[in-house]
């Protein structure tokens, strides 16, 4: 039997030194560096033969790396070929409607379960794809599951809220807030302008402040030891308080009443509390949401007593976010309630009424920005 017939490559000083560039790498894949050395090699004359025992490999592999050169030039014979790869599974009918059934509740299917999880989804999908006339999927794992999922984008076992827009005169009623910041904005930026009312106020409830106490005395932190302030996992409650509160838009004052219950009483007193406190002949206007106090029988007859002193601006609903006092309220939640804890109501509302005290010691008022000017307009 004759001997083998070399293969010749023809490589240029260009190749050369790019193949020199690849095979001198630290980055590159190690096969790409393999077939680089093995043209390199050749490139000075050397057989298949030596070249294959020179870098431990077999005569064949040599050859065809030789063979790809000389038909695709040297760069596509560094790399290897696309291929076509194991055929699918899972049919494309098969994805959809696995798919189809991921986004439908499971309780809509007759489980209890309120949602999916991606191994009780693939227990479901095995068990129904023969009889759904999907055979492809009735071995199907929860891995395999998961990456459909993913590539789809869909999360079937996550939530996410949002909020029905239930009020038709929604964009009405948010300007109508809107000009009352702008207003603001216009009377802090120039004194002598004059707003349509002389005060104006954001006003809205905190329900439900928890009056916590300890069974055992918190203990401070130790330098080296405990870096924290220390405290016993027990609590007992003392019940619950409402803080009802209005913020003067123009000198960021906050007038609060701590209460037990936010009725219509007890708004009708805080109305009283704000009578009491601007000049009479002032016309004081209030940003607040629907809440049934806020429009009750009591109220309304209230108002009458006192024409033309209360103006109301009502948030629409699911709107709280466009009244400023929802951000006092924030505040007051991350920095003043986080971790209070008292002996009793009558202490949680002594500390309330402190904290307002020391709020209004240094008011600063809120200034809106968003849609100012849209309302402008």
């Amino acid at each position: 039997m004759g001997r083998t017939r070399e293969i010749e490559v023809e490589i240029t000083e260009e190749n050369l030194s790019y193949l020199r560039q690849v095979s001198q790498s630290r980055t590159e894949q190690v096969r790409r560096v393999e077939r680089a050395n093995i043209l390199l090699l050749h490139a000075k004359g050397l057989g298949s033969t030596t070249i294959a025992r020179e870098l431990k490999i077999s005569v064949p592999a040599v050859t065809r790396c030789l063979q790809k050169a000389k038909e695709f030039g040297i760069h596509v014979a560094l790399d290897d070929f696309k291929r076509s790869g194991k055929p699918p599974r899972l049919t494309p009918e098969a994805k959809t409607w696995i798919l189809s059934v991921a986004c439908q509740k499971p309780k809509d299917l007759g489980f209890s379960y309120e949602l999916w999880t991606v191994r009780f989804l693939a227990e479901y999908i095995r068990k129904h794809a023969e009889e759904q006339g999907h055979p492809s999927a009735s071995h199907i794992s929860g891995g395999t599951i998961s990456k459909l999922l993913k590539a789809q984008q869909v999360q079937p076992h996550k939530v996410t809220y949002y909020v029905e827009r239930r009020d038709p005169d929604f964009d009405a009623k948010m300007v109508q807030v809107l000009h009352v910041y702008q207003q603001v904005e216009w009377k802090l930026e120039n004194n002598d302008f004059v707003p349509l009312c002389d005060v104006m106020l954001s006003y809205d409830e905190k329900p439900g402040i928890q009056a916590i106490g300890t069974k055992s005395p918190d203990l401070p932190p130790v330098p080296g030891q405990h870096p924290t302030f220390s405290r016993d996992y027990e609590y007992v409650r003392h019940g619950t308080l409402s803080l009802m509160a209005g913020m003067d838009l123009l000198t960021g004052e906050v007038m609060g009443s701590v209460v037990d219950r936010h009725r219509s009483k007890e708004f009708i007193d805080f109305l009283k509390m704000l009578d009491n406190k601007y000049a009479p002949g002032l016309r004081i206007q209030i940003i607040l949401d629907n809440h049934s106090a806020h429009t009750s029988k009591e109220t309304r007859a209230y108002l009458e007593t006192v024409p033309n002193r209360f103006e109301f601006v009502f948030t629409p609903k699911h709107g709280s976010w466009l009244n400023v006092i929802e951000s006092f309220f924030s505040k007051m939640t991350r920095s003043f309630l986080r971790h209070l804890r008292v002996q009793s109501k009558e202490e949680l509302k002594e500390r309330i009424e402190q904290y307002l005290k020391e709020i209004n010691e240094n008011p600063v008022p809120f200034r809106w920005k968003y849609g100012l000017e849209s309302a402008a307009r």
